[in-house]
């Protein structure tokens, strides 16, 4: 372990602390901020069950497993679908029913044991997922940095990829540059001085600011039972409880432990979402899983405290009552986002390139190379697939596609029909 490494466990001073779980805070800011606009939900309301439910689950999970929660993607659609038609409380009870069917599967998973995991996820098809889930985000990334023509206004395009481009410079320059403390705080760097030039360059709109109030009291939304809404909300979770795996095991390769496998770390980490998820659904937030800006950032600084993860959920608490604090983060140009979420997001797809080179994945061997193959095309091909109320699409997609697959070699081998039975190079020699 290099001596550069801040682990899971360790503890820094107060004053190193701060800084370190606001650069968390301002990662997984943008999305966590953006979903429930997206959706219509108070962000005010997000952030106070973001931080309470990472709370939770550091508690639950033991303090083993660095992990921040924020408001999961999956659920736009069918969240979207039903606010449409049934309204968001009844939307809400279908978000409790999904943070049970979370902690269901914690219980399930520590009877069972992770055995299932190499076999459902072999290497060649994990390594591939978590490549995926940052290729995945690289659209979304360069949309945000004004790279992709449409995403911003046309008059503010030029602008827009100058800011992101300053931006990700300067995390360049504070990850490979600075020293001592300032090269573990790259991110905050980059933002602060993003938003700083943004200013400068007009993209800054602080019209707001002035209209908030200094302290608000976040709106509660109570759930209202529906089936509907459940049936077509429950489905969702399998995809996300998928997700899971491929979240801790980036972080796993990247904190160099293991997280999910020792100590009930996977049971712990579903269950502790799972009971997020309920929280945050009874009292009008949206479900929560694990955030991949957050691994990001790990894997750029080497700090991997679950400490400094929980300054961060205490700072989100504390915004969501900070009306002035919240409504000048809110107004950060998304140019400032989309410069650092480009080196995040790559972080995210190179630790999953590094997992397959850890693992010594052959790929001499047929069955390794389709496996990543499928997963690559479909993972970033942007098709989907839709069954009922479910949408089987990016990485949830390419995950389903991954354990489909495993478990056909699984049978065929099982049955002595494979023609690798014997050994690769057999085929090969035929």
């Amino acid at each position: 372990m290099s001596k550069q490494e801040i682990q899971v466990d360790e503890r820094l001073p107060i004053l190193k602390t701060i800084p370190l779980s606001f650069q968390h805070l301002f990662a997984m800011f943008g999305a966590s901020v953006l979903i429930p606009i997206i959706v219509g939900v108070n962000p005010a309301l997000q952030l106070l069950f973001n931080g309470i439910g990472t709370l939770l689950y550091i508690i639950i999970t033991r303090g083993k497993i660095p992990a921040f929660l924020g408001p999961s993607a999956a659920f736009i659609p069918v969240v979207s679908a039903v606010m449409l038609t049934e309204g968001y409380s009844a939307a809400l009870s279908g978000g409790i029913v999904v943070g049970i069917i979370f902690t269901i599967a914690g219980f399930v998973v520590n009877k069972v044991g992770m055995g299932w995991i190499d076999v459902l996820l072999p290497p060649a098809a994990m390594g591939t997922v978590v490549a995926v889930i940052g290729l995945i985000l690289a659209k979304f990334a360069s949309g945000l940095a004004g790279l992709i023509p449409g995403e911003v206004p046309p008059e503010l395009q030029t602008k827009t990829i100058i800011v992101s481009m300053f931006t990700l410079g300067v995390a360049i320059i504070s990850s490979v540059m600075f020293r001592g403390f300032l090269k573990v705080i790259p991110i905050l760097i980059a933002v602060v001085c993003g938003y700083l030039f943004a200013i400068t360059q007009g993209l800054v709109d602080l019209s707001t600011v002035a209209e908030a109030p200094w302290f608000q009291i976040p709106t509660f939304v109570k759930p209202e039972l529906n089936f509907n809404a459940i049936m077509i909300i429950a489905p969702a979770a399998l995809v996300v409880l998928a997700e899971h795996v491929g979240d801790l095991s980036v972080t796993e390769k990247i904190v160099g432990k293991s997280l999910i496998r020792k100590d009930k770390g996977l049971s712990r980490s579903y269950i502790g979402n799972g009971i997020g998820t309920v929280l945050s659904s009874a009292f009008g937030g949206l479900p929560v899983t694990t955030y991949g800006e957050n691994v990001g950032v790990m894997a750029l600084t080497k700090v991997y405290s679950v400490w400094v993860i929980g300054g961060a959920a205490i700072f989100s608490i504390v915004l969501s009552f900070m009306g002035k604090v919240t409504a000048i983060i809110q107004a950060m140009p998304q140019a400032v986002m989309g410069g650092v979420s480009i080196l995040l997001f790559g972080m995210i797809s190179a630790s999953g390139l590094r997992m397959l080179i850890d693992s010594n994945v052959d790929y001499s061997k047929t069955r390794n190379l389709i496996l990543s193959a499928i997963v690559l095309i479909l993972g970033v091909g942007e098709g989907k697939i839709v069954m009922g109320p479910v949408e089987l699409e990016g990485m949830g997609l390419a995950t389903m596609a991954a354990i489909l697959l495993s478990l056909f070699f699984l049978l065929i081998d099982k049955l002595g029909i494979s023609n690798t039975s014997g050994s690769e190079e057999e085929e090969t020699e035929a």
